[in-house]
């Protein structure tokens, strides 16, 4: 029954148009116990989708994907082997119930939470200089920056066009590379009142154009701002927990699994397997977790629900990861 499970569910959610792949799912439980795994074979054509099971037991974590040449022309480096966890849903729930205080420090001053009391279009200029900020920079100081530059009539387009560099890059220290960023946001400004008529921009290639605006602040700013999902949100705390978590990874040929290596990798691999309504949810869950209890360094395992489950629990080693 659990298999049969397991296979419907690995059905809905791996979503792709024209793509055979073949998969490895991988029961989520103790790294003790030797997995019970499915191996399941999709067939996308369209909307049509056929499926085949054949039950393996097998130590491997690993999903193969066996790629046609345009979708490796399209993958990035991620284009050999995902990984697909089935009982991602208990970890889930598990990490939503160590969350359930909400004292993160994103639950109060993330992205979300800028220009809350403003009009619409002020508001999605607010959550863009938030989103661009951020980056490299925690998220107190973040929010720090945005109370300035809201004190001072400076967090508006026609605000900040006036403004000048020197007196935004004052306003925003010490978010990191605050000059950098100074100058990007006098260049969004630009954009913005040039192509969108006061406004952002309301699609991910448009954002993306932007001076300053990767996919991960874009994806960002097309949730918060936009109520438009156009993918997961993956900064430094998803990448470090999917990775930690056995959530994401490739297997290279002589069997070892490889750890993605990029946030836009982990974003390929999540998206892969996540059902697209937890894509918005997935960002503030996991961030306010790596702020708590998952850490970069010294992670609080013993504190954590997972810690029996968890293929990384008591084991990391690893110096602290850039914020972004």
């Amino acid at each position: 029954m659990e298999t049969q499970t397991t296979l419907e569910e690995s059905t809905r959610v791996l979503r792709s148009a024209r793509k055979e792949r073949t998969f490895v799912t991988t029961n989520f439980e103790s790294p003790r116990k030797v997995r019970r795994n499915v191996r399941v074979k999709l067939t996308y054509d369209n909307n049509e989708k056929k499926s085949s099971a054949l039950s393996c037991t097998q130590e491997s974590r690993c999903l193969t994907m066996d790629r046609d040449e345009s979708e490796k022309d399209n993958a990035g480096k991620c284009d050999t082997s995902l990984v697909i966890p089935t009982r991602w849903r208990e970890v889930l729930a598990a990490i939503q119930e160590m969350r359930a205080l909400g004292n993160a420090p994103v639950d109060s001053m993330g992205c979300e939470k800028a220009g809350s009391f403003l009009p619409p279009t002020e508001r999605r200029f607010a959550i863009l200089v938030s989103a661009l900020l951020s980056s490299q920079t925690k998220d107190e100081v973040t929010h720090g920056a945005i109370q300035r530059l809201q004190n001072h009539g400076i967090l508006s387009i026609e605000g900040m066009a006036k403004a000048t560099e020197a007196s935004i890059s004052q306003l925003i220290y010490p978010v990191g590379f605050y000059t950098r960023k100074a100058s990007y946001l006098k260049k969004v400004v630009s954009v913005c009142q040039e192509k969108y008529d006061g406004d952002i921009p309301n699609t991910l290639p448009g954002l993306l154009a932007l001076p300053g605006i990767g996919p991960k602040m874009a994806h960002l700013i097309m949730n918060v701002a936009w109520g438009n999902v156009q993918g997961i949100c993956v900064d430094t705390h998803v990448h470090r927990i999917s990775n930690r978590l056995g959530w994401v990874g490739q297997m290279k040929p002589s069997g070892e699994i490889q750890k993605t290596k990029t946030p836009e990798e982990t974003r390929i691999s999540l998206e892969a397997w996540l059902p697209p309504e937890e894509w918005v949810a997935i960002n503030p869950l996991l961030v306010g977790f790596g702020q708590t209890i998952c850490t970069p360094v010294r992670p609080r395992c013993g504190d954590c629900l997972l810690n029996t489950r968890c293929p990384s629990a008591f084991k990391i080693t690893e110096n602290p990861a850039k914020i972004s």
